[in-house]
């Protein structure tokens, strides 16, 4: 069995490396948004022209980035997505939100002080994890049906 992983969520560290290092060796294929922040912001108006407004610059970003993050979303097996300390990740809450409305198994990867924060995220997965390195457990497990050790 193969699984397509999507790793959706903050983009300032390297949890996904972590996760795609992890699960070497495992049946998978990993997928996710454009981790380059400036390529990111600015692909709607590098493609379609600039703005003058601010508002209409991250518009058009924002609507390329979907039918990216929308595909791969649906494409998944299992979405996997991040919420970071630093950063208030609103795209990772959407994402979350598209993975359990589509049915998709989501993990949610985030610390143990953003529970609160993150209660109705947390109540749609089917997993939360505070490491990367669980995360990969969670897919040996799932693809396996080895427990770590």
């Amino acid at each position: 069995m193969t699984l397509n992983i999507y790793l959706s969520g903050e983009i300032h560290t390297d949890w996904r490396e972590q996760i795609v290092e992890g699960a070497k060796g495992l049946d998978v294929n990993f997928s996710g948004p454009v981790t380059d922040h400036a390529a990111s912001d600015d692909c709607g108006v590098t493609i379609l022209g600039a703005e003058d407004q601010k508002y209409w610059h991250d518009h058009k970003g924002a609507m390329l980035n979907a039918i990216r993050t929308r595909h791969g979303i649906a494409q998944a097996d299992v979405v996997v997505v991040r919420f970071g300390d630093k950063y208030k990740q609103w795209n990772a809450a959407f994402d979350a939100g598209q993975a359990a409305a589509l049915g998709k198994p989501l993990v949610v990867l985030s610390p143990p002080e953003h529970q609160h924060a993150l209660k109705e995220v947390h109540a749609a997965a089917l997993a939360v994890a505070e490491e990367p390195r669980q995360v990969v457990e969670i897919l040996r497990y799932v693809l396996t049906g080895a427990l770590p050790g």
